[in-house]
C-alpha cells in the first residue's frame, strides 16, 4: 500500500469520525440511550486513534512488508469495528434485532483485527 493511500485512509477516517463525533453530541444525545451513546462514542475513538495511526504509518517507508500489514489489518478492522457499533447504536432506537444480530459478531471481529495490527506492528518493529 502506498504511503499516499495511507494518508487519504489515515484523514477519511479522522475526518468523518469528527463529524461523527458532531452527530452523536449534537443529534443522537436525545435520541440514544446513555449506554447506545458510549458505544457510538467509542466507535468513533477507535475511528479516529486508527486514522491517525496510519497517518503515522504513512510516514515509514512501505517498503516493509509488515508496514502495509498492519495498514490493511487497520483500515479492515476499523471498518468492521467502528461501523458495526455505530449500527448497533442505531439500531437500538428500533430495536431492530435483525440488524442486532447480523452486527454482534462483526464487532468483535474488527477488535480482533485491530489487536492483530498492533502485534504485527510490534512484532515488525522488534525485527527491524
Amino acid at each position: 500500500m502506498k504511503n499516499k493511500q495511507l494518508q487519504v485512509w489515515g484523514v477519511l477516517f479522522c475526518g468523518t469520525a469528527v463529524i461523527l463525533g458532531a452527530f452523536g453530541a449534537h443529534l443522537l444525545s436525545d435520541m440514544l440511550s446513555a449506554d447506545a451513546l458510549q458505544s457510538f462514542e467509542v466507535g468513533v475513538r477507535y475511528q479516529l486513534f486508527h486514522g491517525l495511526a496510519l497517518l503515522f504509518l504513512s510516514l515509514t517507508p512501505n517498503s516493509k512488508k509488515f508496514i502495509n500489514r498492519t495498514a490493511l489489518l487497520f483500515i479492515i478492522g476499523t471498518l468492521l469495528f467502528s461501523i458495526s457499533i455505530y449500527l448497533l447504536s442505531l439500531s437500538t432506537m428500533y430495536d431492530d434485532t435483525v440488524l442486532q444480530a447480523i452486527m454482534g459478531p462483526v464487532t468483535p471481529i474488527g477488535g480482533l483485527m485491530l489487536i492483530l495490527g498492533w502485534l504485527n506492528l510490534l512484532v515488525g518493529y522488534l525485527r527491524a
